[in-house]
């Protein structure tokens, strides 16, 4: 088994159509962009992109990972007028139009999974895998693994959920 340094760890704002997006993100210690499918978690209303630091630590020493503060969340800027879900998702095209990110899996933590699914539909062609940890009833689109209940709170730590997400 190969080693892997630790990733980088560094937080950044990115402009969005509603101002700014505060993004907690984490870079492979070799370098700056990598080369390998990205990773944008999803978070849920209330929470945010703090609430992936055990993923940023686990999964970016592979590849880049991206976990944003919503808008409205943290330190973002609130969408006036619109649904979590409905700023969520276009807070992140913006962002992923901005990054360039041609292709990238999408990691949802509980009702964040909805955002997520409605990103996954809007960028199917560039979404490589979708992993819904404690989604609400119904998300569930393709290809996905859904982790619910004490497998959720594991996830982070989970084989399952890094051989799923491998780059």
């Amino acid at each position: 088994m190969k080693a892997t340094a630790a990733p980088r760890l560094r937080r950044a704002y990115f402009d969005v159509r509603f101002g700014q997006l505060h993004l907690h993100n984490a870079i492979p210690a070799g370098g700056g962009f990598d080369e390998l499918t990205s990773l944008v978690c999803v978070h849920a209303p209330g929470q945010t992109g703090g609430v992936f630091a055990d993923v940023l630590t686990q999964l970016g020493s592979d590849r880049s990972v991206y976990a944003p503060d919503l808008p409205g969340c943290g330190a973002s800027d609130p969408a006036l007028g619109l649904t979590f879900e409905g700023a969520a998702v276009a807070a992140l095209v913006d962002f992923i139009d901005s990054m360039r990110i041609r292709q990238f899996d999408v990691l949802a933590l509980g009702q964040g999974a909805t955002a997520a699914a409605l990103l996954v539909a809007e960028r199917s062609k560039a979404v490589r895998r979708f992993v819904a940890l404690d989604p609400p009833a119904g998300v569930q689109p393709a290809p996905a693994l859904v982790l619910s209940g004490a497998q959720a709170a594991a996830a982070t730590r989970s084989a399952a959920l890094h051989k799923f997400l491998s780059p």
